[in-house]
């Protein structure tokens, strides 16, 4: 895909995405009756602007398609209108910063909900068949995976393992459907792992059971060397792939966070808006489906990253409004404000790293 459609592809995404998230703010702060200045999409100079006669509030399209905001009513603190954010209840003002992010996530649920909806196969965790046998490519058979480099030791999972065992558990950890069952066996099945299988109808632990691996990027996974059978499409499968498609991006989300903090990744495993942009393209280019599944990821990175107690983010101005409830009194406007600055100034260094870094790698594609 040339790089302009990439581009417009990527602007498109992050608009949607920024547009749900201040939506959620917008929605959550009028209900309380804080009045909103301004509700802007972009950054920059305005190209377009409509004010309401009703509500006061400037609706505004600005000139660069990258963010947007809520210019809240006392938002900084320094207002004494009934209507503005600072006097309301800390509750209140607590809702109204995590809703942003709330609206990702509940943005993200609902398109996964349409993505397995217009999903013809839908995986169970029932093995089918394994991969050194023909018949994985059955008719019932769904989630092999073929063409990787495996490393490490041989796997023995079709001797310990059988046709027709329910995988309900790995390493003590439930799965659900094959989507967790893959995230399970490439986080947990490094090493041997514990396999807890329903078999003829009788729970069982099959200890020891080892997973071949595979590396990438310099980190190495379990993979998943067998198929399994389809389930039957109908409401309740689609609530139940929709629900634990989405429990399974976010404990991507999470591993990748605790990996880079604990060290386990480094920064070259991290994108900012043209990695994503790059990989985006790549993604149209596999089809509809496979855009919409980065869609939802990372409007699932978006709400969870918004949430963490980090200055400057939506979590690190929740985490003030957490002292202030227990100290039954608001931390210093000008405190808050300096801690803040420092957590923007940080985010975008990090940022322009990182952005060195996808640049880097692109043009050594």
């Amino acid at each position: 895909m040339v790089i302009e459609l990439k581009i417009l592809l990527a602007l498109l995404m992050f608009g949607v995405l920024i547009f749900v998230h201040e939506i959620g703010h917008f929605i959550a702060a009028r209900a309380f009756g804080v009045k909103v200045n301004e509700f802007a999409l972009g950054m920059g100079p305005k190209i377009f602007s409509y004010k309401s006669q009703k509500s006061g509030t400037v609706y505004s399209l600005r000139l660069f398609p990258v963010g947007g905001f809520n210019d809240i009513e006392g938002e900084n603190g320094d207002s004494t209108d009934d209507a503005a954010f600072c006097t309301k209840a800390v509750w209140k003002r607590m809702i109204i910063i995590v809703s942003g992010a709330a609206l990702n996530l509940l943005f993200a649920v609902i398109l996964m909900a349409g993505i397995v909806i217009a999903t013809d196969k839908l995986g169970s965790t029932v093995v089918a068949a394994f991969t050194s046998n023909d018949s994985a490519q059955g008719e019932d058979a769904e989630g092999s995976e073929t063409g990787t480099e495996f490393v490490g030791a041989v796997s023995n999972t079709a001797e310990k393992l059988a046709v027709g065992d329910k995988i309900v558990k790995i390493n003590g950890k439930r799965v659900h459907i094959i989507d967790e069952l893959v995230y399970t066996i490439a986080f947990e099945c490094v090493e041997p792992a514990d396999v807890t299988v329903i078999r003829n109808g009788e729970t069982t632990v099959i200890t020891d059971v080892v997973f071949p691996t595979y590396e990438s990027s310099g980190i190495v996974f379990g993979s998943i060397d067998f198929s399994v059978y389809r389930e039957e499409k109908n409401f309740g499968s689609i609530m139940k792939h929709s629900w634990f498609k989405c429990v399974s991006s976010m404990e991507t989300i999470w591993e990748s966070l605790f990996g880079l903090v604990s060290g386990k990744y480094g920064v070259e495993h991290v994108s900012g808006p043209v990695g994503v942009t790059d990989a985006l393209g790549d993604a149209a280019e596999s089809g509809t489906l496979t855009v919409l599944n980065m869609v939802v990821i990372i409007s699932m990175n978006l709400g969870v990253f918004n949430l963490l107690p980090i200055p400057a983010l939506d979590g690190g101005r929740l985490v003030f409004l957490i002292i202030e409830a227990i100290r039954r009194k608001p931390i210093r406007h000008d405190i808050e404000a300096t801690v803040h600055t420092v957590g923007i100034l940080v985010l975008m260094s990090i940022m322009v790293l990182v952005t060195f870094k996808d640049v880097f790698v692109i043009f050594k594609k």
